[in-house]
């Protein structure tokens, strides 16, 4: 009975070790992240979490421009951060300015940039760069975003198209809002944004990716911040997205992911 006693103390010491040990290993990440990956990311998170005992924490914002959630913003103001998960050359520019670790980058997915309008509404031909450019001409509305896809909208695709100066009072950007919310509510026409981030919206039908002549490619990477206090962590969370077994939920989401190792 006594070794019996004893073996059972032994056990229950040796748990309380292993226990301990576990509650030690996890941490909580904090993670920012634009619009782009988030439908993805926010699907595979559980997952993740589940498998490693670590908590992810995440704030959302644009992965550039000046209102309060921008990711640049967030880290001038010191919010705290492990992981950021944006576009590519956003984050080229915060290792730069010493915000994001640069061998720690990561190349995600690649993320086309698509058209929508309100649910229920007729579909303009977008299928060839001049059809685009005649539904364009035609709605007195037009919106796209504060990030990678409305710069390149707005500064190059209009100028393709020999629309910039009719663009100038029909075209708004939309900062900090998703695009499609804006098309559902009725205060835009047509909407740009990338494919990714119109899916998850309710109340608009996604008409399709632009033509190939005009499409840009927009792509989403992953960096250890500078201020991080969980690289490991922040580095299996990258690795985790970076894996074979987030491959469905980003196609799911309307990308395609990059092969590990592969360049761009």
């Amino acid at each position: 009975m006594r070794l019996s006693i004893h073996f059972r103390a032994f056990a229950l010491a040796i748990l309380g070790v292993f226990l301990l040990t576990v509650t030690a290993g996890a941490a909580e990440v904090h993670v920012m992240i634009s619009g782009g990956l988030a439908a993805a990311y926010k699907a595979l998170v559980p997952e993740f979490e589940r498998s490693t005992g670590h908590k992810v924490l995440t704030a959302y914002g644009p992965s550039m421009g000046t209102t309060t959630n921008a990711i640049p913003v967030r880290l001038e103001r010191g919010e705290p951060a492990d992981v950021l998960i944006m576009v590519g050359y956003a984050l080229d520019d915060l290792a730069r300015k010493g915000k994001a670790i640069a061998d720690s980058k990561v190349d995600l997915v690649k993320s086309p940039i698509g058209v929508a309008v309100k649910s229920g509404t007729p579909k303009p031909d977008i299928s060839t760069p001049d059809a685009l450019k005649r539904a364009l001409l035609a709605v007195k509305t037009v919106a796209y975003s504060d990030s990678a896809s409305g710069v390149y909208v707005s500064t190059e695709m209009f100028g393709k198209l020999g629309i910039a100066d009719e663009m100038k009072d029909k075209a708004r950007k939309v900062p900090a809002t998703p695009v499609g919310e804006i098309v559902a509510r009725g205060d835009a026409e047509i909407g740009f944004q990338q494919m990714s981030e119109l899916k998850p919206v309710e109340g608009i039908d996604i008409v399709g990716p632009l033509p190939d002549e005009l499409q840009k490619i927009t792509v989403f990477s992953a960096s250890i911040a500078t201020v991080s206090k969980e690289p490991d962590a922040g580095k299996a969370l990258i690795k985790f997205l970076a894996s074979p077994a987030a491959r469905p939920e980003i196609v799911k989401s309307g990308m395609d992911p990059i092969p590990a190792g592969a360049t761009n």
